[in-house]
Parts: C-alpha cells; sequence; structure tokens
C-alpha cells in the first residue's frame, strides 16, 4: 500500500452545500482537491465520503495527515 502525499501543507477552505456528497482524496494524488479525482488507483488508499449536514464552510485537510479526517485538526503544522 503506497502512502499518503501531502497535497499541500495547510487546509482547504471549502463551501459544502446541504445534502450533497463529497469524497475527500486520502491520497494526495487527485488534481481536484481537496476532492477526488479517481488518481488514487493502484495505491490501496481510498477516498472517503462526506455528506453535509448543512450548508456551511468547512476546512478540509491537505496534508493527508489529519486524525481528524477529512477535516484540518492542524497536523500540517508539524510537518
Amino acid at each position: 500500500m503506497a502512502e499518503p502525499i501531502p497535497a499541500q501543507k495547510a487546509p482547504y477552505n471549502v463551501t459544502v452545500e446541504e445534502g450533497k456528497r463529497y469524497f475527500w482524496c486520502a491520497c494526495g494524488r487527485s488534481s481536484n482537491q481537496p476532492f477526488c479525482d479517481g488518481s488514487h488507483k493502484d495505491t490501496g488508499i481510498t477516498p472517503m465520503l462526506f455528506t453535509a449536514e448543512k450548508t456551511e464552510e468547512l476546512w478540509f485537510c491537505g496534508c493527508k495527515a489529519t486524525g481528524g479526517k477529512p477535516f484540518c485538526d492542524g497536523t500540517h503544522n508539524t510537518l
């Protein structure tokens, strides 16, 4: 299994829409960060499904090392 690679060492600020499904990129290889574009194929890493409960602004992890997947927990500050 491949290791996740940091897409960036900062979170992504995204406004999500209530009821919409999002697939957070867990591998760091997607060109559609912070969301999956299928680039994880053959890495053994799978994206994480997130369904928005309400329309709001959220901070998705960009370093892929967060303990609170898919959201930023500040881990990027220690990388």
